[in-house]
């Protein structure tokens, strides 16, 4: 916070208590003339209701006064104001760098071990499958879904299709350090019959029927425009994470519609990078769940 945000907080919240302590006092001062019993507007409801000058219950006027010397205390505590870093020098860095150290001395010796075993191992090993599952849970689940089994956009980790490939230290290295696929647009250089053709050609690629003319123009499309990527015979490419083209996985869908729409449009995707915030030994075990999860289904 800067220096000017952090005078106006604290000059803000001073004023406002000194403000509450000028406002109780001068609502409960007795003031001259004035009927201290009966009814003081000379109106009556309902009868018999009629309205009194009467004091607070003195607890209840000691619990605002009770309510400010807290407001007071706290500020010179804690960081309240603005200003002030109060007197135990609390703060929410100084309290999460505190519990992160005290869960490292608790659970560091856990991790530590399991890394020392390669990964096919710690996929064998139930501990760590199940250590390996909350950390998944934990951090990967809202975009993979909490069954691995992902979403337009977000691979499905049980299969045996991997765009970066199924080694266990390929699995590893995406963890750590993420993963940027990009898709460039290609509409305006194959225009709009141009991505017909191609989309005919990627759909008959994975076995399906297409029009048979479309593919055969597309076919001469992707050669020249797309195959420095997916390859020729578009099986793809795992070292820039271009997709295989030629079975039936389909990370935003297989439709003629969708196919087109990638091709017209491209695509951006991202997987962060989790080093700094997992730790290599942590993302040890989460690459040993992932990698026990591949052909689960």
């Amino acid at each position: 916070m800067s220096t000017f945000w952090s005078w106006f907080v604290a000059i803000l919240t001073i004023a406002n208590l000194i403000g509450c302590y000028w406002l109780i006092k001068w609502a409960t001062k007795p003031r001259s003339g004035e009927a201290a019993e009966g009814d003081v507007t000379g109106h009556t409801w309902d009868g018999d209701l009629q309205e009194f000058n009467n004091p607070l219950p003195r607890w209840w006027l000691w619990l605002f006064y009770i309510t400010l010397i807290f407001a007071f205390l706290y500020m010179a505590l804690y960081p309240g104001s603005g200003i002030y870093k109060g007197s135990f020098g609390w703060s929410q860095t100084g309290q999460y760098e505190a519990e992160m150290s005290k869960a490292e001395q608790t659970y560091g010796p856990i991790f530590a071990k399991f890394a020392k075993q390669d990964i096919p191992t710690l996929a064998n090993d139930p501990q760590a499958r199940q250590i390996g599952q909350r950390l998944f849970i934990n951090y990967c689940s809202t975009c993979h879904g909490s069954d691995a089994g992902g979403a337009p956009g977000f691979p499905n980790l049980t299969d045996n299709d991997w765009l970066y490939g199924n080694k266990a230290e390929d699995i590893e290295n995406s963890i750590l350090n993420g993963r940027t696929g990009v898709m460039p647009a290609m509409g305006g250089a194959l225009g709009e019959q141009g991505v017909k053709e191609v989309t005919a050609y990627v759909i008959s690629l994975s076995g399906r029927n297409a029009d048979t003319a479309l593919a055969s123009s597309g076919k001469t499309k992707f050669e020249a425009m797309c195959a420095a990527c997916h390859h020729a015979s578009g099986t793809g490419n795992t070292l820039i994470g271009a997709p295989n083209l030629t079975d039936k996985t389909w990370l935003y869908g297989g439709s003629a519609g969708i196919i087109a729409k990638t091709i017209r449009d491209g695509r951006t995707g991202s997987m962060p990078p989790h080093r700094n915030f997992l730790g290599e030994d942590k993302a040890h075990v989460l690459a040993g769940y992932i990698y026990s999860l591949r052909n689960a289904q």
